[in-house]
């Protein structure tokens, strides 16, 4: 029978989900994957750059960001802000015509001009013709304005002519002809070249030998003020026998001479001048690569680098997993600005060169990291807390571990009399020595400084928080998860060997345990307790539990399916073979059918019982009609044994009288193991170990993986983290109600009274279309309203990238949102959660996307950009100065 809301309740709770919930994409952090094209106001001192896709992305000071995207899939690639005018000019491809690109940003509203280069030549935008007599000059290369008389254009074609033409008579005024001589200067650096038409020209040698050169593909020289020698900049132009596989920009000043080298391909660059109107000495290069962006500092001895606030390459080394922490503890973070700060002294101490627009963000409530995993085995720290994703602190783990990584981390050791003189500059480098490093799993305990990472090659390190540099070796633990058994044989790459010798460890994270997985395989699950000290950790082979306190193993459980062969190949060899993944799909469909003939033949008590059954079943279908019925999996599936989920609790296991703390356990086969275990005193614990002893064991029945479990306290609240309710910031769990075990499986939710283990409760979330769960956290929303209102809710994200908030104790569906589209795999794999409902995903290799399910927690771009100061020009033939581009924003505030 169906159950009817009264009308008043109903709208009352729709209200209040309306406090609770709102979805919005909010911010894009990291660098714009496959970047384009490079633009810059002087004026506004914003920087805009285009892509492949036909995004553009504005960037001032830190946290004035803006972007839009072109309707079609066309790459950008011109980019320029036209003088005195709200807009931007950009050139594209695979379109037709003239385009603008409008973006609503709140109350302003910005065009964007798109100029197709495959339908628009120069002649019907700069000039109305080609010059006469010439014929097959190719592209036009360059278009540049005369810096004192904007009517006169400079036009560079293909094979080398060069135009000047005057707009206002609209004749050339200058060809660049048939050379009639040449003569060398005395400095024997420059030559002179004299033409048919009357004009010559003063030539500078090739800059790097007598060999054949790559194409120097831009140049400027730029006067300073000052005594100082000018400054000659050009990209490529490297000897092509040697070098021509470098990305360089060479800077020259007086006797200083350098060749920035860099990892990825060079798109543009332009330099910042000092002072208001940026007329001054140029003071920064700054260069946009294929894979991130590089500001030089030209005013300091040395020319270093300046860091960048914002677009910094996420992937300099490629991300392999994502751990985020709400509410860090100001000591902690103090502590790790600390140690981060003694890892960019190689930077400049100047500020960041664009300080276009104002941030009128607010402070954020709370001091929030991002924690990133890499391939090289680096974890990377990242303020999270506002609209800006900043670098604070970076992790090593390759230094623990024999390998053939290069320990030396400054980039900027070249060789000494190397010519060309280069440089290598920027953060990202794509290849990892040693893939075993990767790094699988983080977990951080923000309240007592410890940290476990695992990997890919089946090692765990647990670290601890040091202000001082400390000289020591790190012994590591074996665990056989096989436990013995025989008949299998480990087919995947060997095991990470630890270095016997001491290691200088610098301020920051430091390891002090190690344990090693026998077999070496990915680690697929990790928790730490720092209450406990203890970490558990799990594979595609088994569970363990560690002591890190006293440096022994406390639990090894083996998990390993006897069919499955799979599971110990490794994730760098062969993958699952396409005939036996047919092979699995036709067993189902016999077993279906085999059940579907034997169910006529049970017994009158049986038949009732099913019977009963289906009717429940049906009533569940009337009240939920997107549920459909789970279909059974095989027990000999691949990985059944591997371990998705592992979790830490103190509740009641044994009775429902003696709380005790426990350790579980749930793979992908369905199967959850439960251990209490016995903490002897502090005082005592050198002298009694800590043991474990199974107490549960449940299998479900459609043996669904386990993606998360969680226990709900007598008030059905979720369980404080450990040391949460010590720091007082969260109340003491209710131990005198009774208390319940959710289980999260990829097809449904289920609750489990304890001690007992009865179901209780259950909600099938898989659908028509076959959505499972893939992502599940628990999140506290509080009310946009008031302050004194908030609830706890469960946010779940499925293999459909939809997102769902249901609601706890009760795991009721109360919003869903489409969020990443299904298609985009590695996306919805590589996201993760906040304690605060907010979220981030991938949307590419070097970029993330934040998203807010939370009504009132909203991090998100708000700015003001100004507009500038117009420059008087008179309106004769001929201008005295030149009016600086104005840019594209008027003077109103604005939220992206």
């Amino acid at each position: 029978m169906k159950r009817f809301r009264r009308h008043g309740q109903e709208s009352h709770r729709d209200k209040l989900k309306q406090e609770l919930y709102q979805f919005n994409k909010t911010v894009e952090h990291g660098f714009p994957h496959q970047p384009s094209a490079l633009g810059y106001s002087p004026s506004l001192q914003l920087l805009a750059i285009g892509t492949r896709s036909g995004a553009i992305k504005l960037y001032g000071a830190p946290g004035v960001e803006f972007m839009g995207l072109h309707e079609e899939n066309a790459a950008v690639t011109r980019v320029f802000f036209l003088p005195n005018q709200f807009c931007v000019v950009c050139f594209v491809t695979n379109t037709g015509g003239i385009m603008h690109l409008k973006i609503q940003l709140n109350w302003i509203t910005v065009f964007l001009y798109l100029v197709s280069t495959a339908t628009c030549s120069v002649s019907c935008f700069v000039l109305p013709r080609a010059p006469e007599g010439r014929r097959n000059l190719e592209s036009v290369e360059d278009l540049q304005e005369n810096p004192l008389n904007p009517r006169q254009v400079l036009v560079g074609y293909g094979r080398g002519l060069m135009v000047l033409w005057d707009l206002d008579v609209n004749v050339p005024v200058l060809l660049l002809r048939q050379l009639e001589s040449v003569w060398w200067m005395p400095d024997g650096e420059h030559i002179l070249s004299s033409h048919s038409d009357g004009s010559y020209c003063r030539w500078m040698e090739v800059p790097y030998g007598n060999f054949p050169c790559k194409a120097i593909t831009k140049i400027i020289q730029l006067f300073c003020r000052s005594v100082l020698p000018p400054f000659l900049i050009f990209s490529g132009g490297m000897p092509r026998a040697s070098y021509g596989d470098r990305h360089c920009i060479s800077v020259i000043s007086g006797k200083t001479h350098v060749a920035l080298d860099f990892t990825s391909r060079i798109i543009d660059f332009f330099v910042i001048g000092e002072g208001e109107r940026q007329k001054g000495n140029p003071s920064a290069l700054v260069v946009l690569v294929e894979e991130e962006l590089v500001v030089v500092d030209l005013q300091t001895e040395g020319w270093p680098i300046i860091q960048t606030p914002y677009l910094v390459p996420l992937h300099s080394s490629a991300i392999t997993c994502s751990h985020h922490v709400s509410g860090i503890p100001l000591k902690l973070w103090e502590r790790l600005q600390t140690a981060g700060k003694l890892q960019k002294t190689h930077y400049s101490s100047k500020p960041w060169p664009l300080i276009g627009g104002k941030n009128l963000s607010p402070d954020p409530p709370q001091r929030d990291l991002l924690l990133t995993g890499h391939e090289d085995g680096t974890v990377r720290f990242w303020d999270a807390s506002g609209v800006c994703l900043y670098p604070m602190y970076k992790l090593s783990t390759a230094s623990v571990f024999q390998t053939d990584a290069d320990l030396n981390d400054n980039m900027n050791q070249g060789l000494e009399g190397e010519w060309p003189p280069f440089r290598k500059v920027g953060c990202f480098d794509p290849y990892s020595d040693d893939p075993r490093l990767g790094i699988q799993k983080i977990h951080l305990c923000k309240y007592s400084g410890y940290l476990a990472v695992a990997g890919t090659a089946g090692q765990i390190l647990v670290l601890e928080l040091n202000d001082e540099s400390l000289e020591q070796s790190v012994e590591g633990t074996l665990v056989d998860l096989l436990q013995g058994q025989e008949g299998f044989r480990w087919k995947g790459h060997a095991r990470l060997e630890e270095r016997e010798e001491s290691v200088n460890f610098p301020p920051g994270f430091q390891p002090f345990a190690l344990i090693q997985c026998q077999p070496p395989a990915v680690v697929t699950a990790l928790t730490l307790h720092s209450e406990w000290k203890l970490v558990a950790f799990g594979t595609s082979h088994g569970f363990g539990l560690f002591d890190y306190q006293q440096k022994n193993t406390v639990l090894v459980r083996c998990t390993l399916n006897p069919s499955d062969q799979l599971a110990m190949e490794g994730p760098l060899s062969r993958v699952k073979s396409i005939k036996k993944s047919l092979r699995q799909s036709f067993r189902r469909i016999r077993r279906s059918r085999v059940s579907m003939r034997t169910h006529h033949f049970l017994s009158p008590q049986l038949q009732e019982i099913n019977a009963r059954m289906e009717a429940e079943a049906l009533q569940e279908m009337e009240l939920a009609p997107v549920q459909r019925k789970i279909e059974a999996r095989s027990s000999d599936d691949s990985f059944t044994g591997l371990v998705r989920a592992l979790y830490f609790a103190d509740s009641f296991l044994s009775d429902s009288t003696h709380n005790t703390p426990s350790l579980w356990a749930g793979t992908n086969g369905g199967s959850i193991f439960a251990y209490t275990l016995r903490l002897p005193p502090t005082e005592r614990r050198a002298e009694e170990p800590v043991t474990a002893h199974p107490a549960k064991e449940i299998q479900l029945m459609h043996r669904a993986p386990v993606v998360g479990l969680l226990i709900l306290d007598g008030r059905g609240a979720p369980l404080p983290e450990p040391l949460e309710v010590a720091h007082d910031l969260a109340r003491s769990p209710d131990m005198q109600g009774s208390h319940h075990l959710l289980v999260v499986s990829e097809e449904q939710f289920k609750v489990f009274t304890l001690p007992k283990v009865s179901s209780k409760m259950k909600l099938k979330l898989t659908a028509v279309e076959g959505s499972r769960v893939r992502r599940v956290s628990v999140a506290w929303f509080a009310s946009s309203r008031t302050e004194e209102y908030g609830e706890n809710g469960l946010v779940v994200l499925t293999n459909l990238g939809d997102l769902h908030v249901l609601s706890l104790p009760h795991i009721k569906m109360q919003v869903h949102y489409p969020c990443i589209r299904r298609e985009d795999i590695s996306g919805i794999a590589s996201c993760v959660f906040t304690k605060h409902g907010q979220g981030f995903y991938l949307i590419s290799p070097s970029e993330f996307e934040r998203f807010s399910l939370s009504a009132r927690w909203v991090v998100a771009p708000k700015c003001l950009v100004e507009a500038p100061h117009q420059a008087s020009t008179s309106s004769g033939k001929h201008h005295k100065s030149r009016a600086q581009p104005d840019g594209l924003l008027s003077p109103h505030s604005c939220s992206h």
